[in-house]
């Protein structure tokens, strides 16, 4: 457990990108998410907390935060909606030069979220039919020049979702990155995470897309063990994909672990897969942890599965994902870089679960003091 302090992110790993563009860059969309602001349930509510959400909209502010010049793209309505989600980008540092701007008629994406509460389910309903980022096609983004210093390009399963649910003819946003893929520098690696979302499309939609995507283009993919279940059945060890797929794995052993992983590179021939596991024991206690995998077989897996007190747990897959990545891109996608980026993203995301809403704001120091307290214990006192 010491080695974790091997890695002090407190310290400047980050000299290389000093000077220059965004290492990172991204795209997908960003949703208005409106949570009951007095605990009544949605119907009834008369007062909204109204923040902002999106898988790559979250990854990105969180990897600025830790350092990496980030730029996050999306297409949004030129009005005060679009401008907050704008200014939350740049209040953290984030590029927002490659925005691409809607007519202020057009909608955003909209999250409507009720928290549960053990035994209520929490809620979230989608608004996200013709919205304006789902309209985000080819020739709408200068991508030589959002690229221009990327060394990872990356999106999720969601944003090519987007247009299968509004029953579009054409999938823009697929195009999109089909014309960015051709404007990347050689050396920029992709990055993709599943994020199957059953309310956007079907399973069968899903896999005819997302497939070519990562066997032809992805480089780095996360993922779940449920999702390639129900996608693409595949078992995990021992637990068949009708086990995974109806939440009846046991205790996850390294080979059940290895042999799930050995048939998604096997399958899509990815470079580095990293696996996120949630074991939900409650609405307000969950459980977590993470595999990852590189193409050469080096296998590392969490030294612990670490419990949460829930406060919100939406944006903790995405931050998780920001933490990977900072290892990743501070140790060149070695073997080093897995395993830091596991290290950091489990200590990040846990921290950002025990905040309301979406966005990571969460620091490198915490980080750093989190990943002692998992070496050495204690850290149970204030911070004064």
């Amino acid at each position: 457990m010491s080695g974790i302090l091997s890695y002090d992110i407190t310290k400047d790993d980050l000299k290389e990108f000093e000077g220059k563009g965004s290492a990172f860059v991204t795209f997908g969309e960003v949703m208005l998410r409106e949570t009951p602001a007095d605990m009544e349930r949605p119907e009834r509510t008369r007062l909204v907390h109204l923040s902002m959400a999106g898988s790559e909209y979250t990854l990105a502010i969180c990897l600025k935060r830790l350092g990496i010049p980030s730029s996050y793209i999306t297409r949004v309505p030129d009005n005060p909606y679009g401008w907050s989600a704008r200014n939350i980008l740049r209040e953290n540092g984030v590029n927002t030069d490659h925005i691409v701007w809607a007519a202020k008629t057009e909608p955003i994406g909209r999250f409507i979220y009720e928290l549960g509460r053990t035994p209520r389910r929490t809620v979230g309903i989608y608004q996200r039919m013709y919205t304006a980022a789902s309209k985000l096609e080819a020739g709408m983004v200068d991508w030589e020049s959002a690229l221009k210093d990327a060394q990872l390009f990356h999106t999720s399963g969601i944003t090519f979702g987007l247009a299968t649910h509004s029953s579009y003819e054409r999938n823009y946003t697929y195009e999109a990155f089909k014309e960015a893929l051709k404007r990347k520098p050689k050396d920029c690696l992709v990055g993709l995470d599943f994020n199957y979302r059953a309310n956007l499309w079907s399973a069968e939609q899903a896999r005819e897309i997302l497939t070519p995507i990562i066997s032809e283009h992805t480089d780095v993919l996360i993922t779940t063990i449920e999702d390639m279940a129900r996608i693409y059945g595949l078992n995990c060890g021992q637990y068949s994909a009708k086990q995974v797929i109806n939440g009846d794995m046991g205790p996850l052993g390294d080979d059940d672990i290895r042999s799930f992983a050995e048939q998604v590179i096997q399958k899509f021939k990815t470079r580095i897969l990293a696996i996120t596991i949630r074991y939900p024991d409650s609405f307000e206690n969950h459980r977590w942890e993470v595999a990852a995998v590189n193409s050469e077989g080096n296998f590392f897996r969490s030294p612990s599965i670490k419990s949460i007190t829930l406060m919100d747990r939406l944006g903790g897959g995405d931050t998780w994902n920001a933490g990977f990545y900072y290892g990743l891109l501070t140790e060149k996608f070695s073997k080093e870089g897995v395993i830091k980026g596991v290290l950091v993203g489990d200590a990040a995301t846990r921290l950002q679960q025990t905040l309301m809403f979406d966005l990571p704001i969460v620091d490198k120091t915490e980080i750093q003091s989190l990943m002692k307290t998992d070496a050495f214990g204690g850290g149970r006192r204030v911070s004064r």
